[in-house]
């Protein structure tokens, strides 16, 4: 747990328990960052700032939706970022929890993906804490929204290359692997898109001034970091169209190809098959055929096998079946 306690000019930072307790009991105000959890904390939470027991167990779970609840003492704001763990098709969200009171504001960032930031930020200059606890909300909610625009740039970049892939892969031994990657990234965005919908309704109320505790000369800050995040749902909505667009295309592609195939087979099977019945009419084991005592009786056979088959390429041909066949290929 670290704390921030704005004294006059200056900001002091503290990991006391009772230094922590007893600056909240003079109206200081102070920010904490509550990091694990602990008994000492649970404490801290529910003994000395009052918060709801079900603001707890949200603050603590690892899985709740974006929301506001609105108290009489406080405000609690959940909101979700991403985060890249190996690669950017290993997109993960993360959780950001956000208590603001009076004197007071306690943020969870368990995964340190804002809190680190301001942290050094306000350790450089008390000047934000100053203006008010709000403002210091404001920085961590845009700093949250930002993270993702650098992670939604990439994913526009690896659609583009999926794209690509799959007109190039789609039907051979390489396309289950883009058939996956496809997969993967529905995943991601359906994900994505389903935490935007309650994301951009809670940013909205913060913005819309239903938080008493936030001033009206900071609306116009909240509503620029809403308007932020509505252009990143919009661009995940496209991008989650390109990614269905991308599947589309992969059976489309992979369906063609397998026409393709069946096809040649086709062709070869129509030639052979004259030629398999010729083959089994001199095949057969009568004594009596005129041509069983002929000498040119065998180079014969071979050249009507050849005649017949090249007569039926030349009617495919005419027909414009290989060169389409060819123009596939090429």
């Amino acid at each position: 747990m670290q704390a921030r306690i704005l004294e006059g000019t200056t900001i002091k930072s503290t990991h006391d328990a009772e230094e922590i307790t007893a600056a909240i009991a003079a109206g200081k105000p102070i920010w904490i960052e509550l990091e694990s959890r602990s008994t000492e904390k649970d404490a801290l939470l529910s003994d000395v700032l009052k918060l709801h027991a079900l603001t707890i167990e949200d603050i603590w779970a690892e899985s709740s939706s974006p929301k506001v609840d609105i108290f009489d003492d406080y405000t609690y704001v959940i909101v979700h970022g991403l985060e890249a763990a190996s690669s950017i098709h290993d997109l993960s969200l993360v959780e950001l929890d956000v208590v603001l009171g009076k004197n007071f504001l306690v943020t969870h960032d368990s995964s340190h993906w804002v809190a680190k930031d301001m942290q050094a930020e306000l350790d450089r200059s008390p000047r934000l804490m100053a203006k008010g606890l709000p403002w210091v909300m404001h920085a961590l909610l845009d700093r949250a929204v930002d993270r993702y625009m650098p992670l939604v740039d990439q994913l526009d970049t690896e659609i583009e290359h999926l794209e690509t892939e799959v007109l190039a892969k789609a039907g051979t031994p390489k396309g289950t692997k883009v058939l996956g990657r496809i997969l993967s990234f529905k995943r991601t965005l359906q994900s994505m898109r389903r935490m935007a919908i309650h994301q951009r309704e809670t940013l909205l109320r913060l913005a819309r001034g239903e938080v008493e505790a936030i001033p009206k000369e900071a609306l116009p800050f909240f509503r620029d970091v809403y308007d932020h995040f509505l252009r990143i749902g919009d661009t995940v909505d496209s991008y989650r169209d390109l990614v269905t667009s991308a599947l589309d295309a992969y059976l489309s592609v992979q369906s063609n190809r397998m026409n393709e195939i069946m096809k040649t087979l086709t062709l070869m099977s129509t030639v052979m098959m004259p030629l398999t019945f010729i083959a089994g009419v001199y095949g057969m084991n009568f004594k009596v055929m005129p041509e069983l005592e002929w000498q040119y009786g065998y180079p014969y056979a071979l050249a009507l096998m050849a005649t017949v088959a090249l007569a039926i390429l030349l009617f495919f041909r005419r027909k414009g079946w290989i060169r389409k066949g060819l123009r596939a290929d090429n």
